[in-house]
């Protein structure tokens, strides 16, 4: 690995930078209590590692070269985010429970593979990692998927920190929105909205 620190920072500015997984997560907790802005960051953290492994090994490669194959993750990805936006207007759907305070609640294997889903099937991140990590390690070094390996953790590592005070906070903040206002149908459709948005701004994106 060379330039460790330049790449520390650079990567600390790039997970503070909104994206598709910070609004999916705002999402998530906003319409589901802090639970599911938690399972969904470390959700979303365990499909980053996916890609991490993908580039190490240079399956990245084929979304890099093939245009088909871009296409036919871009479109799925974008199919899903759209399902998870209309179901969301659905209280009956979007509800398998009420928890403690009150909150529409859904199960944790179903809240942490979606997380996964999402970032998986977005292939704007597999490049990402394709095209960045490559820069921080010595190209005369054998054992390269290790080096992958080691600034991939470490980039996922401080991004699951921001997501995770990311999904604690927004999740205190829709509380005290729904304790004044009973806003839980209205952060429904927000979150509906958000999702809806993502997956066809992913749908359109350019490869």
């Amino acid at each position: 690995i060379i330039n460790f620190w330049p790449f520390l920072f650079a990567g600390i500015m790039l997970n503070l930078t909104p994206g598709t997984d910070t609004i999916y997560i705002l999402g998530r907790s906003m319409a589901y209590g802090r639970r599911a802005g938690v399972l969904s960051a470390l959700g979303i953290s365990t499909g980053s590692m996916i890609h991490t492994l993908a580039a190490a090994s240079g399956l990245s490669l084929v979304l890099a070269t093939s245009a088909t194959a871009f296409s036919l993750v871009k479109y799925c990805g974008a199919m899903y985010l759209i399902y998870l936006g209309v179901r969301a207007f659905f209280p009956a759907k979007r509800a398998g429970s009420k928890d403690e305070q009150g909150n529409t609640s859904i199960s944790c294997r179903q809240l942490y593979v979606s997380g996964i889903v999402t970032n998986v099937l977005n292939p704007k991140v597999a490049l990402f990692f394709l095209a960045f990590l490559p820069q921080f390690i010595d190209p005369a070094y054998p054992y390269t998927m290790l080096s992958f390996i080691l600034l991939g953790s470490t980039f996922i590592i401080t991004g699951t920190c921001w997501c995770l005070l990311l999904a604690v906070y927004s999740a205190k903040f829709s509380s005290l929105l729904q304790e004044r206002s009973q806003a839980d149908n209205l952060m429904g459709k927000l979150t509906g909205f958000l999702f809806i948005g993502l997956g066809v701004k992913l749908a359109f994106m350019e490869r």
